[in-house]
């Protein structure tokens, strides 16, 4: 699979990640900023506190992405799913709940 730009902040690489869809120039999944959003953070808070790397346009275009795309992204959400038992505490405690 060659790199293939999916919007100007999506891509897939072939290689990285199984070539599941992430933001232009990193290693962040969309399946990742979705799951951030569905924990209730903002779109500012995911792009200013936890992606600091990511500008609010790359995080908006892949909830868009995913908006296009549920049925793909989510069977990857599953796929990579952590069982609960597996996160540790704090890590989990950190989590907000949605």
């Amino acid at each position: 699979m060659a790199v293939r730009t999916i919007t100007k902040n999506i891509t897939r690489m072939p290689g990285t990640l199984g070539g599941e869809p992430i933001i232009v120039g990193h290693r962040i999944p969309v399946r990742a900023i979705v799951e951030i959003s569905r924990s209730g953070y903002s779109i500012e808070e995911i792009a200013t506190e936890l992606f600091p790397q990511l500008s609010v346009e790359q995080v908006t275009d892949a909830l868009q992405f995913y908006a296009d795309n549920r049925e793909e992204v989510d069977r990857e959400i599953e796929e990579n799913h952590i069982p609960d038992e597996l996160i540790h505490p704090l890590v989990r405690g950190a989590l907000r709940e949605p």
